[in-house]
């Protein structure tokens, strides 16, 4: 999952400008909000928020490595796994 914030960290910026950046911020909120639901299913979500293209990588690493720590099953590790390479797909890195 690192490997898509590398890509992006290495993306010039004219790539984050065509959207790799918004893909990145989109997976991190989506990873983000997973990971709150599974601590707290009755909670109100929070949104990330949009800390600029170049921030987006960063987003990225912070969301996964907060979803890692509570996810419990394989379904859920292969499902964020999918996410991942689906948004990195789109973005286009």
């Amino acid at each position: 999952m690192d490997h898509f914030a590398d890509r992006l960290r290495a993306a010039p910026q004219s790539r984050l400008q065509r959207g790799a950046a918004a893909e990145a911020l989109r997976l991190a909120r989506e990873l983000a909000l997973r990971a709150q639901r599974i601590e707290d299913p009755l909670g109100e979500g929070r949104v990330m928020p949009d800390a600029g293209m170049f921030a987006a990588a960063d987003q990225i690493t912070v969301a996964v490595h907060d979803l890692a720590v509570v996810i419990s099953s394989d379904a859920e590790v292969e499902e964020a796994v999918g996410l991942v390479a689906e948004a990195q797909k789109r973005a286009g890195v």
